[in-house]
Order: C-alpha cells, then structure tokens, then sequence
C-alpha cells in the first residue's frame, strides 16, 4: 500500500483467496457449458492434488497444516493451473502440474508470499515442453462427457471427436502455409465471431469476473489496463498496417486465456509488481511478449512465458518505480 491511512479494514488470506475463486465462476461456467464438463473433473483433480501436496509440505516443515490449507490459496493455484491446461489431458499430467507448482515453485522458495514465479505459470511451461502433442489436445465444442472423462481417466486417446483447433494455433498454423491470409484462415471453424468460436464466452465469463474483483478491490486497474492496452495496441498497430498477416485486436483479446491472464494471472500480488508504475510495466511487458510469440513463436500462446520473463524483472521495476517520498526530490529507492 502506498498512501496512508495504511490499515483500512482487516483483510485475510482466505477471504482474498475465496473472492478470487468466485470471480472465475462466471468463466468456469462458460467453459463447462462451451467444451463440456471435463474442466469441472480437472478442477476437482486439479484441487485435491493440492490440498494434499500442500497439507504433505507443511508436515514435513512442521508447519501448522490447517492454517496452510485453509486459507485457500493452494487451492486457488490448483484452479488457475487446471484452467490452463487442455480439459481432457489425462488426470497424471494434471496431477504432475500441480505438483510442480505447489511443491517445487511455492513450498521450496518457502511457501505462500516467498515465490519469484507465478507458480501456475511454471506448471503450464513445465507441461508444454514436456508434453507438447498432450498439450495441444483442446475439447471440441459440445464434446460428450463420456468421452472426454475416458480420456482424462488414461483410456486409448481416439481423439478426432473429442478435440479441436484453438483459433490461435490454426492462424499461427495457417499463416505459415504459402499464400494464406487472415481471413482465408479465419473462415475456418475454429473461428467465432471475433476470436475463437465459443471461447469468446469463455473470455467474457473471465472479465465478468475481474470487474467483480475490481469492484471489490481485490486487484487494482493498473495490470488488467496495461496489459490489454499493450496486447491490443501492438495488434492493432501491425492489424493496420498489414490485416493479411496480423490479427485484429479484438481476435488476440477474445482468443486463448488473454482475459484470465489480465485478471487473474498478471494479477498476482507475490510474483508480480508493487508499484503503480511497476505494475503498469508489468502487465505492458507481459502483453508485449505474448502478441510476439503469437506472431512469431513457436507456440500459439504466449501467457505462461511472457509472466515467468517479466517475473525477472520485478525486482529492477520495484527498485526503479518507487514513489517519490514526501519532502524529497527524489524517488524512494531511485537514483540519487
């Protein structure tokens, strides 16, 4: 907190955490009704895995267990991960992401508020290049539970039903073949109306929910308002100067997790920015990376890679971006 009065009312760890997790309802229940249920199987995977990794850390640390599990952040980290990942990659892989970030990002830097990295973000990168062809298997529209909850369970991946194209990976795909276009590509099924189809609804049930954290003041305007500006802007620069090779803006805003990465993923009080102006840094350097990879990468989507490279430099934005101390001409923590 930068100005006075500092104590305003009593905020808990759990209360956040609780808040955080109703804002993505909206967005959990665009994606159950948009893909079908299979996210609410890795969800529930995805948040036993880390109440039992965290409750196992603090007894090897002997911490108190309840405290830990109760305040819902692991919790929290089991939900952000699972919405990452395919819905139907198999339930081990989910297991091992939430693994990763629960043991090896959040308790071994020392637990809640110690970790440099976004601990979901880690886990996704973890996956992908681990797993690259699992993690290119999104669920198709309107998929039938049945089939998708035998993939998730480790039954013979017959996919051709069950899965389909993200509108980013078919554009990054399609634009890469001689003499296709932005819109020769987005004729194609995979494409809605202004991003990937059906997963527009999946983008606004995310910003529903960050207004609803905005409202609250769980999180500040400066990271959800940088980083779209940054993603949007720099697309929509390169969208008019050549719309055959570059996507609009609202294509890279509407497709893939922009919106839960502007709200709940740059969002992150420990492994991102303090300040004002650092967290305007933040999420603009965050959106930045992830338009180039889109354009330029070798992945479709460039979230988890973007908030790990900013997360770097955090240190040097807090340094750097202090406010100016009342009385002195300087910034606190600047050059002198």
């Amino acid at each position: 907190m930068i100005h006075s009065p500092y104590v305003r009312k009593p905020v808990s760890v759990q209360r956040t955490m609780g808040l955080v997790l109703i804002a993505l309802l909206p967005g959990i229940a665009a994606y159950a009704w948009q893909a079908g249920p299979a996210i609410l199987v890795n969800l529930l995977i995805a948040s036993l895995t880390a109440v039992l990794a965290e409750a196992l850390a603090m007894w090897l640390r002997r911490r108190p267990i309840g405290l830990a599990v109760g305040d819902l952040s692991a919790v929290l980290t089991a939900w952000l991960v699972a919405l990452s990942l395919p819905a139907i990659v198999p339930w081990w892989l989910t297991v091992s992401a939430v693994l990763v970030a629960i043991l090896a990002v959040k308790q071994l830097y020392g637990g809640l508020g110690q970790n440099p990295f976004n601990p979901a973000m880690v886990a996704y990168c973890t996956m992908i290049v681990a797993f690259p062809a699992l993690m290119s298997q999104w669920p198709a529209l309107a998929g039938g539970f049945d089939a998708q909850l035998q993939l998730i369970l480790g039954g013979a991946r017959e996919l051709d039903a069950v899965t389909g194209a993200t509108a980013l990976d078919a554009l990054r795909t399609g634009l890469r073949t001689a003499g296709a276009t932005v819109e020769s590509v987005s004729a194609g099924p995979a494409f809605g109306v202004f991003g990937s189809q059906g997963w527009e609804w999946v983008a606004v049930g995310y910003a529903l929910g960050g207004l609803f954290l905005l409202a609250t003041g769980i999180i500040t305007w400066h990271m959800p308002v940088a980083f779209i500006v940054a993603l949007g802007g720099t697309a929509g620069v390169f969208w008019l100067i050549d719309p055959a090779q570059f996507a609009s803006p609202l294509f890279h805003l509407a497709s893939g997790g922009a919106m839960l990465a502007a709200f709940f993923i740059v969002t992150d009080p420990v492994s991102g920015a303090t300040t004002p102006r650092g967290k305007l840094l933040f999420a603009a350097g965050v959106g930045l990376i992830v338009w180039l990879i889109r354009n330029f990468g070798a992945y479709p989507d460039g979230i988890a890679f973007g908030v790990l490279l900013m997360n770097i430099c955090v240190p040097l934005l807090d340094m750097k971006t202090q406010p100016r101390v009342f009385g002195h001409r300087e910034a606190a923590g600047g050059d002198q």
